[in-house]
């Protein structure tokens, strides 16, 4: 966009805004430059926010080796002087675009930026090492590193998920704490059962009527005062979790992934409804090679000249989608359809060369491709790929030889 050069135009030019002791002063420079044929051409104004819980530190790039810095509250006041400054530069016509690292706030930072029409770069921190292992780390030249490489378009950005997606992974998280903490609970009861020399079983408290009968048994041995609490926090984290569980099948009810998923053999609705939480939108993936190294499921690679070596998997990307394919191909192991699949044949021959754990991680890659499938393709899972019908027909052929061989 071009505009004319002159004494009025520079005056527009000047901005507010406030510097690291929030005190108010002017941009010393206009958001503009000037081409070859000497027009004042609009610039872009490469802002670098460096995030914090109570205040966010701020460098506005106007250009090569020129800037200016600033420190804004992240309460209401705060954000609203920063959107104040920013529509300055905007209503001038600089191009604005702010970057921003992930953290905690970072979706409400987005939300109130985005809806005023300003595009927000929200930074891959896996991907973008230059801040940590800087030696000279402060909130200011963090912030000015941010609006350099920002630029340079050379900003790794990371895509957040919906609203949608976030509030099913807070509930699932909620109900993880919950699990854990009434497994860690059971545990103590098991221990003191086992210190008393009392008869114990696995799914002796996996039953109310079981835990009464523990419970009616370990009053009648003098730890009635004990063991009542914990009987008491197991009921009430029960109703607690169900209670979660219900509001997220409430949520997915109508979700079509949550439905092909759970299509699968040995997938229940907890770990489909983990597996559509944190993949969120499939289509973000462009294969499914790319769904299985954002769920860490390949392994480190390191190539160079004629040396290879391959380490163990990265381990990168959400814990709980990688926990999640684990746990699914535990679910098709104990399904009693599944032992001739293929997948399943190929475990178990896995299984006695290189042990169990290998064989899962390698077998819960090969079912993040087949739901990569799926999702994409918004199919159903298929049982009949999963038996190879022509070389089960050659075995047959040769088992039938065999048999006339030895008559």
């Amino acid at each position: 966009m071009v505009c004319e050069t002159g004494k009025e135009n520079e005056e527009l030019y000047a901005v507010s805004f406030y510097d690291l002791r929030g005190r108010i002063g002017e941009w010393s420079k206009s958001p503009k430059r000037v081409d070859s044929g000497g027009r004042g051409v609009y610039m872009r104004i490469d802002v670098g926010v460096d995030l914090h819980k109570t205040q966010m530190t701020v460098y506005v790039r106007t250009g090569k080796d020129e800037g200016e810095g600033g420190e804004y509250a992240t309460d209401e006041e705060g954000y609203r002087e920063f959107l104040k400054a920013l529509g300055k530069w905007r209503s001038k016509g600089a191009d604005v675009r702010v970057a921003v690292e992930s953290t905690g706030n970072t979706r409400y930072f987005m939300h109130r930026l985005e809806t005023r029409g300003y595009p927000v770069v929200v930074i891959n921190t896996m991907k973008f090492k230059v801040i940590t292992q800087s030696v000279k780390k402060t909130d200011k030249h963090d912030a000015c590193t941010i609006a350099e490489f920002l630029s340079k378009d050379m900003l790794p950005a990371s895509k957040l998920c919906s609203e949608k997606s976030e509030e099913v992974r807070r509930l699932l998280k909620v109900r993880s704490m919950l699990v854990r903490t009434r497994v860690s609970i059971k545990n103590q009861i098991h221990g003191l059962l086992v210190s008393r020399g009392m008869e114990d079983t696995r799914a002796s408290l996996q039953s109310k009527r079981g835990r009464q009968k523990i419970q009616d048994t370990l009053a009648g041995a003098g730890n009635g005062l004990v063991v009542q609490p914990l009987f008491e926090t197991i009921e009430v984290l029960g109703e607690k979790i169900k209670a979660i569980e219900a509001q997220i099948e409430k949520l997915l009810a109508e979700d079509k992934a949550v439905k092909l998923l759970e299509t699968i053999p040995g997938c229940g609705p907890v770990t489909a409804w983990t597996i559509r939480a944190y993949t969120d939108d499939i289509r973000r993936f462009a294969s499914y090679k790319q769904y299985s190294s954002y769920a860490g499921l390949v392994p480190w690679v390191q190539c160079s000249n004629e040396t290879e070596h391959y380490g163990r998997i990265t381990k990168r990307g959400p814990e709980e989608l990688r926990t999640a394919f684990v746990q699914l191909v535990m679910g098709i192991r104990r399904s009693r359809s599944t032992v001739s699949w293929r997948l399943m044949v190929q475990y178990e021959s896995m299984k006695r060369q290189k042990g169990t754990g290998k064989s899962i991680i390698a077998t819960a890659r090969k079912m993040s491709k087949i739901v990569w499938y799926m999702l994409m393709r918004e199919e159903e899972f298929k049982t009949s790929l999963m038996v190879d019908t022509k070389l089960d027909s050659v075995i047959q052929s040769m088992r039938e030889e065999a048999l006339c061989e030895s008559a």
